[in-house]
Parts: structure tokens; sequence; C-alpha cells
């Protein structure tokens, strides 16, 4: 009789504690937002591929966190700042949605970060690329995980300014993003002694680049710049392609171009294109297996931004289960605490301002001779370490840190 006292005692005992860790969970389910391109610009780099990247990260824990489940939820925001905005604010006041993530276009990503720093809760950012995220623009609970225009400068710009390419015309998307990159690759240009000439905003999105092409083709430069992204930088390609600037003597620079980008402008025309990015999908054995699951689910290889989400989200949820909280300031010093380590990033800091700190590569498109398959795409040139990317600290405007 004692024995099955002890027992029952034990019992309880396991289930009230059972009880107060899952109390821990708001709404007893851990609920993540994904704001995403689905249908317009930069659907390919980011989009469904972003949603099936952080579904993947829930996937390795089984479908739960500290005993409680996780589900995801995912929106189209179409490019444009309100409905990204009214959307993230309908999920967290109705919905329970604990934490946004992907964000891809800066407008969209400062839109969310005023309704994440209102309703406290994480904005986990991995399209967007403007600097100023993590300047002037940021937030105590805005994290931007994958890439920012300062690292593309230092990567692209430099390289390219090191091989002779010392005067630029720009063609740059009329908006944030745009004009963060322009800015931070003509503080690179100018500081290794080159010289900027000119720059042409052009509509975001744009589908006819011919009158852009002409005028940089006009301007003399050696290099053209491209500050923008996604369809704009494919349609910009082919229109240089078609004007016969790089048989004139001038070069292309995009400075934001993703595997899907160089498909849909073709190896043949891209071959030589110098690119910084984040994440290639064929550096290692643990990139390569992650990337394999991934295109057995959406036939294609990932992106950066994809990655990029699959790994905040990852590191999210690895706090949540290290604390048994999804408290957003518990949650938070947890992962700035913990070292981020998984396929994507060896060794990276989430700081104080909101940057998580990782190595950036420079790469470079394969002539279609030296591809051994359909996605054997690029080649590394360089590997750039996190603090060279980013900055360090010191550089940081943002006011939280």
């Amino acid at each position: 009789m004692k024995l099955l006292k002890s027992l029952a005692a034990s019992a309880s005992a396991l289930a009230m504690l059972a009880s107060a860790a899952s109390a821990e969970i708001s709404g007893g389910v851990v609920k993540i937002g994904v704001l995403t391109d689905l249908s317009a610009t930069y659907s390919d780099i980011a989009g469904e591929g972003a949603a099936v990247a952080a579904q993947m990260a829930v996937d390795e824990f089984g479908g739960k966190v500290a005993g409680a489940p996780i589900e995801i939820v995912v929106a189209d925001h179409q490019n444009k700042a309100d409905i990204a905005a009214n959307k993230a604010r309908e999920w967290g006041d109705t919905e329970g949605v604990d934490a946004f993530a992907e964000l891809v276009t800066t407008s969209v990503a400062m839109a969310v970060f005023e309704v994440a720093k209102q309703q406290n809760k994480l904005a986990l950012v991995s399209g967007a690329a403007s600097s100023p995220l993590t300047n002037d623009a940021c937030i105590p609970t805005g994290l931007h995980w994958t890439y920012n225009t300062r690292a593309l400068a230092v990567g692209t710009g430099s390289a390219i300014v090191k091989e002779g390419g010392d005067s630029w015309y720009f063609l740059t998307a009329d908006y944030a993003f745009g004009e963060a990159l322009q800015n931070d690759v003509s503080k690179v240009v100018e500081a290794a002694g080159g010289k900027v000439v000119g720059a042409a905003k052009h509509p975001f999105p744009a589908s006819d680049f011919s009158s852009f092409i002409l005028q940089a083709q006009a301007s003399g430069a050696k290099i053209i710049g491209l500050a923008n992204a996604g369809a704009d930088t494919v349609n910009a390609i082919k229109a240089a392609h078609e004007f016969g600037v790089v048989a004139a003597g001038q070069k292309i620079a995009g400075l934001l171009v993703f595997l899907p980008n160089v498909k849909s402008i073709g190896q043949e025309v891209a071959q030589g294109l110098q690119m910084t990015v984040s994440f290639y999908w064929d550096m290692d054995d643990e990139t390569r297996a992650w990337s394999q699951k991934f295109y057995e689910k959406t036939g294609k290889m990932p992106t950066g931004v994809q990655a990029g989400t699959y790994s905040s989200v990852l590191h999210y949820l690895k706090a949540i289960e290290a604390t048994g909280s999804d408290d957003t300031d518990t949650v938070l010093a947890k992962m700035r605490e913990m070292p981020v380590q998984d396929m994507f990033a060896k060794n990276g800091v989430l700081r104080t301002d909101g940057r998580m700190v990782h190595d950036m590569y420079l790469a470079e498109v394969k002539a279609p001779s030296e591809s051994t398959g359909e996605w054997d795409i690029l080649k590394i040139l360089r590997t750039i370490p996190g603090e060279e990317a980013f900055g360090p600290l010191s550089e940081s405007t943002c006011p939280t840190k």
C-alpha cells in the first residue's frame, strides 16, 4: 500500500511538472509565421522553398519542442509593406503567432519590425538584405540572419575593384534595399581607389531594362553594378547581353544573385559572373545531405535565403528547448548565448544589434564545360570571415546594441 501511495505521489508530481513545463509555452503551441513572396519577383529565391525550409527545421524536432507542438503558418506579402504589416499584426493579435520568419524585401522587413516591436515578438529576417536593419532601423527583437548589403559589397565589390574594375555605374532598384546596396558598394569602391560615375534608378519590379542599359553603356564605366535582385537582376543581365555590353568591353556585376537567377539567365551567358553568397549546396557533406532532402521536397536546390530560414527557425527552436519557454526575452537571451551551429553556419554569433555573424563566400559561375550536373553551377573562390563581411559591432549604429 505504501508503495502504491509512493508511486501515485510520484506520478502526481510528474504530472504537475509536465503541466508547469507546458504552461511556459504560450497557448500550448509554438507557432511561427513565415511571411514571404509566394507569387512575384522574389518567389524563386524565397517563396514556397522558404516555407519548406522552415518546416524542415520543425521536422528535425519531431514536430514538438519543450513538450508542445510546433506549427508553421505561411502567407504571401506580395512585396507590399502594408500587406505584410497587417498580416503580422493579425497573426500576433488573434492567432497566437510567436515569431515572424523569412521577410524577403526590405520594406516588408521594416514594416514587420514595427509590429514585432509593438508585440514584443521575434522577427527572423532571412530574405531582406539592407544593412540598416541592424543599424538605424534595428529593433530589440529583430534578427538579421542570412546576409546584408555590407557583406555583399565587401565580397563582390572588393573583388571586382582588385581586378581593375575601378569605375562603376549602378542600375538600382528604387526602394530601400537598392539604395542601401548602392551606398554600401559605393563606399567599398571609393575606399579601394575607384569611383562611381553615375546611377539610374529603375522601378521595382521592372521588366524592360533597355533604356537603363543604354544609359549605363553611355557612361563609359568599366562596371555596371546591379543594385537589385531576383527577376530584376535576371532581366537586366539578359538586356545587357542583347545589347552586347560585355562584348563591347564593359562588365556586369550582379550584387545579389542566386542559383535560380543563373538558371534563368543561362549558364552560357552568366559564366564568369562573380557574386557573394551566404550558402552553396555543394560545399561539404552536411550541406549536400540537407540540400538533397530539400531537393526531394521541391525539385530544386536551395538558395541562401531558404537555407538561412531553416537555420534561423532551427536556432529559435533550440533556444525554446533549452529554456522550456517561448517567452520572447528568455528565448532571445538563450539564442545570443548559444553559438549558431548547423549546416548553414559554423560557430555563428548573434550580436546585440541583431546581426548573426557568419562566414560569407565569393563565388563564380562555372563555364558549362566545367559543370558535371544540372546544379553544379558555382565554384567558391574565397571564404570571407564573418567580421570582415559584416564589420565589427563597434561600427553598428543600432541604438539598442
